[in-house]
């Protein structure tokens, strides 16, 4: 029988030969991810029921980042708690604070991703990692709590979309365009409870950096997970950073796997895109939207805060001074530094930014960022909900990092290719 990826990596985990979509299955977890938000409710539920126990301390990895460093009171008992808890069950990969970063940036960075592999965490946007070819989703608290005792989940088998990705990208066009305009198209539930597969030339093109961005908003058109085959950039990027476990299983789709349906984009034609409060499926051409004044511009998360978004945002801003409040956020530590080694930082601090430690911070209304009633906030985040960021009568408006840039020095909404 035919399977795609996903399928293939769920029946290899389920001990089946093949599953078809709509199939309940159990299967083996590879790698959870924890973090300070989910992470203390799972182990509140653990201890309540005499289960205070992991089943495997090196196949989780935990990490504070959505209110680190502390913002307060409650966060700093969150800290806490996951302290105690990863000391306790000898946590191999627990990253504390001055070590932690946004989750779904520094697991990939530090080495925990591999293709083949069930992934889980308690954050939606765990998909993220599909972009290595692995089978990724974001689960809640109870489900956290499950995987962390057992080492296993229920699933029921996705069926598969897949999206042809065609054609070179135009100048000052990135893959963050290319994933609004895909929920654009689909919208919010286009993907419900389906596997988004991402293939084509476009994506061949693409270092990992960009695909993370793609599989990372999987989940804003309703996806179970995003994936994507592996290929040569794939395995360069695992040869420079896998430290714990090298050895790795790639699955393919096969040629005549029955997908649900076959999405085509010619990326070729794409230009800067804006989605407009407040659905990520609010995408607009800059050419429609331009001028549309901000009050802020907000540059990092797990969507875009590597090192490669602060790059082109470096790369417009330099020389130039902002004209609303600009915030950037390297998503980890070693992003951090590498940015300041490349003196990023000195671009930032000249054209007027506030740089921040790793952290989720502003992208989910927490802090360092937040939004006051009717601002406006062009972002590199991933979600614009009503409320994300702030007051309930703020607008979030998703970008690149080479718009949210544009946009800082002008005030309003900008075509980046103007300052490219």
């Amino acid at each position: 029988m035919s399977m795609t990826i996903t399928e293939k990596i769920l029946a290899a985990h389920s001990g089946q030969k093949t599953v078809k979509p709509g199939q309940l299955i159990n299967a083996d977890i590879d790698v959870i991810m924890c973090h300070d938000v989910t992470t203390p409710a799972a182990i509140t539920m653990l201890a309540e029921k005499g289960m205070d126990h992991v089943f495997d301390t090196e196949k989780i990895v935990v990490t504070p980042d959505h209110f680190q460093p502390a913002k307060d009171i409650k966060s700093a008992e969150l800290h806490k708690r996951l302290d105690k808890w990863c000391k306790k069950n000898k946590i191999k990969h627990y990253y504390p604070v001055g070590k932690a970063g946004v989750c779904h940036a520094l697991l990939p960075e530090q080495g925990h991703i591999r293709p083949g592999e069930t992934i889980v965490g308690g954050d939606s946007h765990t998909c993220t990692y599909g972009a290595f070819g692995a089978f990724s989703t974001g689960i809640g608290s109870t489900d956290l709590a499950a995987a962390i005792a057992t080492g296993q989940l229920w699933f029921r088998v996705p069926s598969t979309i897949k999206f042809v990705l065609n054609g070179k990208l135009s100048h000052g066009v990135y893959s963050k365009d290319v994933i609004l305009d895909i929920i654009a198209r689909i919208g919010t539930d286009g993907a419900r409870y389906q596997a988004m597969e991402f293939t084509g030339s476009t994506v061949s093109q693409m270092s990992m950096e960009a695909r993370m961005t793609i599989t990372n908003m999987a989940i804003e058109a309703g996806g179970k997970n995003g994936i994507m085959p592996v290929d040569d950039i794939t395995k360069q990027y695992l040869t420079e950073h896998l430290k714990h476990k090298t050895e790795y299983t790639i699955y393919e789709s096969d040629p005549d796997a029955d997908y649900d349906r076959v999405e085509e984009f010619d990326c070729a034609a794409l230009e800067p895109t804006v989605a407009l409060p407040h659905l990520p499926s609010g995408g607009k051409p800059i050419s429609e939207v331009a001028g549309m004044e901000m009050d802020q511009s907000y540059i990092g998360s797990c969507t875009n805060g590597r090192i490669e978004d602060l790059r082109i945002a470096a790369a417009i801003l330099k020389g130039h001074k902002v004209a609303i409040r600009t915030i950037v956020v390297p998503a980890t530590p070693e992003i951090w530094k590498q940015a300041m080694d490349e003196k990023l930082f000195d671009i930032f601090y000249d054209a007027g930014c506030v740089v921040s430690a790793p952290t989720c911070g502003a992208c989910l209304g927490g802090f360092m960022g937040i939004l006051a009633a009717h601002e406006k906030c062009v972002s590199t985040t991933n979600r614009n909900f009503v409320g994300r960021m702030g007051h309930p009568e703020s607008g979030v408006y998703l970008a690149s990092p080479a718009t949210a840039a544009a946009s800082a020095i002008e005030g309003k909404l900008t075509d980046p290719r103007k300052y490219m």
